[in-house]
């Protein structure tokens, strides 16, 4: 009705409401080969096929509703799973963060987040072997974005991927130290990370999605902050 319909104009234009991003998760369990070349180009055309129109779709929304539409992001299948197949060396697995990071410059995307490990119960030789690289993979790339899950309550504590971890974050930070270590700000260690996960910097498609998934993030700090203030004095 039109009270509803004005107060959502109130919200966009007095209190800072916005669509703060249109992540597309992806799954590229299916780019998977022995080759890494092979498994490179898979990863780029399915990647740039489907989400061809996400920064047009998502512009035209915006002007179309009237409500900004800030980010477009993509987010894959982590990649530690993606590469164990392909990857003979740690090296391999910056080849991979490279080809995501131009597959985002191909499409407009700000993020693409996925160069990623779940390792809360042990670590298989093909995720340490990307966990060894994120801070190069980090380093040479713009877009890319990196994960590693490293507890959880049903699981435990892996104490050897901690101990991987501090040095990781440590060695990532020192390489882009002539950017403000901008690395760790596109890294994320989780505890009990959930089974699929939109939200940079750790996002990730999860192995139960479907092939490609459309996550819709809305962001409204103005409106929380003006809904305090109308409540005025009382227990939140």
């Amino acid at each position: 009705n039109i009270s509803e319909v004005l107060e959502t104009n109130k919200m966009i234009l007095e209190e800072n409401l916005d669509v703060r991003t249109i992540t597309m998760g992806i799954s590229l369990l299916d780019c998977a080969d022995s080759s890494l070349k092979k498994t490179c180009g898979n990863i780029y055309d399915k990647i740039t096929t489907l989400a061809k129109d996400l920064v047009r779709t998502g512009d035209e929304i915006g002007a179309e509703f009237g409500v900004p539409v800030v980010n477009k992001r993509v987010s894959i299948t982590p990649a530690a799973i993606v590469g164990s197949s392909c990857c003979r060396t740690s090296r391999d697995f910056v080849t991979i963060a490279k080809t995501l990071d131009r597959a985002a410059k191909k499409l407009g995307v700000n993020f693409i987040g996925g160069f990623s490990a779940l390792v809360q119960k042990g670590m298989t030789n093909g995720a340490r072997a990307m966990i060894s690289v994120i801070p190069e993979a980090l380093t040479e790339t713009q877009n890319v974005c990196s994960s590693v899950n490293v507890a959880s309550t049903k699981a435990g504590i892996n104490m050897d991927a901690i101990a991987l971890m501090g040095s990781t974050i440590k060695r990532a930070a020192y390489l882009t130290r002539d950017n403000n270590s901008i690395a760790c700000a596109k890294l994320v260690v989780f505890a009990n990370v959930p089974e699929d996960n939109p939200f940079m910097a750790g996002a990730f498609h999860g192995v139960g999605e479907p092939d490609s998934v459309i996550n819709v993030g809305v962001s409204g700090p103005g409106v929380v902050a003006a809904a305090i203030r109308r409540a005025g004095d009382c227990d939140l």
